[in-house]
């Protein structure tokens, strides 16, 4: 069952990449699953909020609130793509997964992990960051703002066709205790 929820996750995704950009064949999506990127929360702490309107765009990320300071954890292995400062997304972290086929980001962040260095390999779990309200996130609201995109053929990690987290954890994510994101994550 969850091949064919797979299976259609992908042609949903493809179906929004025009025609002369779709790869030859369709990466699957990390099989083993995902990790809920913010230490301690679980599928009952999250809704889904990717297709609400933020002023004139729709959202296309999930908003998950945790206390600020609470790790935050790369979703899948792969490599981090980029670290980088944005007016919107405040603090914010790009990661490739290993076929280099999605990119996952991470913003708001209150501060990076100790270490951090564009090009450096990621293990799920491990802490990349913290919650936080940078950039135009509500001072009183801590969150992580967590995207997950289809990457162009052409690798812009700035770019990419959305897909929303929210099934994807629901039917696959697990949730990593504060205590072990804390003791390093693996």
């Amino acid at each position: 069952m969850r091949s064919i929820l797979r299976a259609v996750l992908v042609l949903m995704a493809l179906a929004t990449v025009p025609a002369g950009q779709r790869p030859f064949a369709a990466p699957a999506l990390q099989p083993e699953g995902l990790i809920i990127p913010v230490a301690g929360v679980s599928m009952e702490g999250l809704h889904s909020d990717f297709n609400e309107w933020r002023g004139t765009h729709r959202h296309h990320a999930l908003d998950i609130l945790a206390p600020r300071g609470t790790p935050v954890l790369a979703a899948v292995d792969g490599k981090l793509r980029k670290l980088l400062i944005s007016q919107a997304g405040g603090l914010t972290i790009y990661e490739t997964d290993e076929s280099e086929a999605m990119i996952y980001y991470y913003a708001h962040l209150d501060h990076y992990a100790a270490g951090l260095e564009e090009g450096m390999s990621l293990h799920k779990g491990d802490v990349i960051g913290y919650v936080g309200t940078t950039g135009n996130a509500p001072p009183n609201t801590p969150h992580l703002h967590f995207a997950i995109a289809r990457l162009p053929v052409s690798k812009e990690w700035w770019t990419g066709n959305p897909i929303d987290p929210f099934p994807l954890l629901r039917d696959r994510g697990t949730t990593v205790s504060a205590d072990r994101a804390i003791a390093g994550g693996r």
